[in-house]
């Protein structure tokens, strides 16, 4: 016996989501557990480098399996035309249309949507990573040609795109009608207390990040040091040149350093003693 594990982050054309991973991985945990030989099969455009279909032959496996998801469409009906000589079984699915041929193809289906069977997610392990709330400035005219938002976002981006984090997009513009954003500073600076660490090239995300006690990443855009530097002076707090934020072994060290008990640091309240002063004065 030989099982071929698949589902939809399987499929060219599929799509890969936290809870298909999750329940190929629960599935896979199983079958090791119980002895039973197996491989998981990846879309190229998910996980390059790992097998695919097209390198799983048929006459490799004696059983297929199928997990999560919906059970429909050209690609679910493909797979059992490819591997019609093996068992194939479907797990923790939902079944839209039982008549479809993409349904009756499967020899035996143990369904999710009876109202009995909990997602296959829930049986797969996870482990905690580091929540980055990442806070990226628009490009500023004001700078002019010391503006290097466009370069410095690319590298920032492309070094969060590696490591091993939940990302998770903030915008201090504040709108009362669009959902995906806070209608009032309190829902911004509660958002942001709730990471990790915030990554940011705005002075509002350094500041705001401060004011809910998290430990701030901040990298100027403006190439000599724009108003993210000088305030991060203000504040005590380190920030990164435009010029270094290729500098992915700088941003490691930054970020380990973020995530230690080391960052913790007391954040200073400004005065506005002598703007009062200045309107109490003589005119």
């Amino acid at each position: 016996m030989r099982v071929l594990l698949t589902g939809w982050a399987s499929f060219l054309h599929g799509e890969a989501t936290a809870g298909d991973v999750l329940s190929l991985s629960a599935v896979g945990s199983a079958l090791t557990e119980a002895g039973i030989g197996h491989d998981v099969v990846f879309s190229p455009g998910f996980r390059p480098g790992t097998l695919h279909l097209p390198d799983a032959p048929p006459e490799n496996y004696t059983h297929v399996v199928f997990a999560c998801g919906p059970v429909h469409g050209p690609q679910v009906r493909a797979l059992h035309e490819r591997y019609a000589s093996c068992r194939r079984i479907a797990v923790g699915v939902s079944v839209p249309d039982p008549d479809d041929p993409a349904v009756t193809g499967f020899h035996r289906i143990f369904p999710r949507d009876d109202g009995v069977t909990p997602d296959l997610s829930l049986a797969a392990p996870v482990s905690r990573t580091p929540v980055l709330g990442v806070v990226l400035a628009p490009r500023q005219p004001e700078y002019g040609s010391a503006g290097r938002h466009d370069e410095v976002h690319s590298a920032l981006t492309g070094w969060l795109a590696g490591l091993d984090c939940a990302r998770v997009p903030l915008d201090t513009r504040l709108a009362h009608e669009d959902w995906e954003r806070c209608a009032t500073p309190d829902q911004f600076v509660s958002a942001v207390s709730t990471m990790d660490v915030v990554v940011t090239t705005r002075l509002h995300g350094l500041v705001l990040g401060r004011r809910a006690g998290v430990p701030v990443l901040a990298v100027d855009p403006v190439a000599g040091g724009g108003k993210v530097t000088a305030q991060g002076k203000a504040l005590g707090w380190p920030v990164v040149a435009a010029e270094d934020a290729g500098d992915t072994a700088l941003l490691d060290a930054r970020l380990k350093w973020c995530l230690s008990p080391d960052a913790a640091a007391d954040t200073p309240v400004p005065s506005l003693a002598a703007l009062v002063d200045e309107l109490a004065g003589p005119r």
